[in-house]
């Protein structure tokens, strides 16, 4: 009997310490860190569009870790790998090659929100087999049959078809009558292009719209007379603006003013998160922006209450806005992804935001309230949001599950 107990004893210390190397070997197979990249302009004219997402994704990164981590890889930690696309495609591409070269860790990764920049980045991030999640929002990003790139924004024609009925709407709503005329004033990058294209191409003609202004130019301005000044005299009942940067919507809200147009009276509409970042209201003033509408892939709704309150104390930002939540949201959709994937591989990651099929955790912090992906990478139902400037601050006017204020035409 005591040869009996001292066998299985031993069988059971030889066990434990089976179990014991076991586990020591997953825990040593399990990173510590798991690294995702973020690629935004944080230099040039369009730094702070990637500054505020900067200011989202550091403070979900945080979220992340300090509720334990990737549960999935043993509360592996999420590490944030910043860089700058600077001005141009070319660079924006460069920095790409540079990521991939040098960190060879990456699980996926984000950005580079200007949609010419993200067009020549997820060429890199797709041979690489890397996860890209962005808001950028020509079609072209998600047109091309690629595998590895996931498009969080309504597309850009799907923005153009949307955009344009609402804002029909809204002013028949609220003046009794439709609009006959719209003046159109862009910019060449890919996203402004691919937006143009359907209004130009059908969606002025549905409407029963003409443009009796319909101008291009190549930012960024150095002066807008020559796009406002046809403006003037061809008086329409609306302007569209789809300028890509803070510095040429000062110059448009500029001239317009200067002209004595203010949205308050000749009603405009621009469309892009950077039409609704504090520091317009800083470099154009109040006056300038009051009544000014635009049109956005997202804005922070009552889900993201507590988000938002926790980033304006941290960042002393005044509002948490488009880009910063699409940041948010996207290291919070790497992360599901993660856990779902059970493991630090770009393909199992990839396969993991492709079977994604959620209305809880991320899918919140957008309208709808539905996280899901389709073949080409392009978000299922999303949807538009319409804010509007009103008292030195934007507000959500549409749609109406989501509005905090009714939305004004013109005085």
């Amino acid at each position: 009997m005591t040869k009996l107990i001292g066998r299985r004893s031993t069988l059971a210390l030889g066990a434990a310490a089976g179990a014991a190397g076991i586990a020591r070997h997953a825990r040593a197979q399990a990173p510590k860190e798991v690294e995702i990249a973020m690629l935004v302009p944080l230099s040039g004219p369009w730094a702070r569009q990637g500054i505020l997402e900067k200011m989202g994704a550091n403070l979900a990164i945080d979220d992340v870790n300090n509720a334990g981590g990737i549960k999935a890889l043993g509360g592996a930690k999420l590490k944030l790998i910043e860089l700058d696309t600077q001005d141009s495609a070319e660079k924006a591409k460069d920095a790409a090659q540079r990521m991939i070269a040098q960190n060879p860790d990456l699980v996926g990764g984000f950005g580079c929100w200007l949609s010419t920049f993200t067009l020549a980045v997820t060429e890199v991030t797709e041979r690489a087999q890397l996860p890209w999640l962005t808001l950028s929002y020509s079609d072209l990003i998600t047109g091309r049959g690629y595998k590895y790139v996931f498009q969080s924004s309504p597309t850009a024609a799907q923005q153009a078809e949307d955009t344009v009925p609402i804002i029909m709407a809204l002013a028949e709503k609220t003046t009794g009558k439709r609009p006959a005329k719209v003046g159109l004033i862009g910019d060449n990058t890919a996203a402004s292009v691919s937006f143009m294209k359907p209004i130009r191409e059908h969606v002025l003609k549905d409407e029963k719209l003409a443009a009796v202004v319909d101008q291009t130019y190549t930012p960024p301005l150095t002066d807008a007379t020559t796009l406002v000044q046809p403006v003037r005299s061809a008086r329409p009942d609306f302007v569209l603006l789809t300028s890509t940067n803070v510095p040429d919507d000062k110059l448009l809200v500029d001239k317009f003013s200067e002209y004595n147009l203010p949205p308050t009276k000749l009603p405009q509409i621009g469309n892009g998160g950077h039409w609704a970042v504090p520091e317009l209201l800083k470099v154009a003033g109040a006056d300038e922006l009051e009544g000014f509408l635009v049109g956005l892939a997202n804005w922070p709704g009552k889900g993201a209450a507590d988000i938002a309150a926790r980033f304006v104390k941290r960042t002393g930002e005044p509002w948490f806005g488009h880009d910063s939540i699409f940041a948010y949201a996207h290291v919070m959709i790497l992360k599901e992804a993660l856990e779902r994937a059970g493991a630090a591989d770009r393909v199992k990651v990839n396969d993991a935001l492709h079977a994604l099929d959620m209305t809880t955790g991320p899918a919140l912090l957008f309208p709808g309230g539905h996280l899901q992906y389709d073949a080409r990478g392009r978000r299922i139902g999303a949807k538009m949001v319409m804010v509007q400037w009103q008292n030195a601050r934007p507000v959500t006017v549409y749609p109406p599950e989501v509005a905090s204020a009714q939305a004004k035409w013109k005085a």
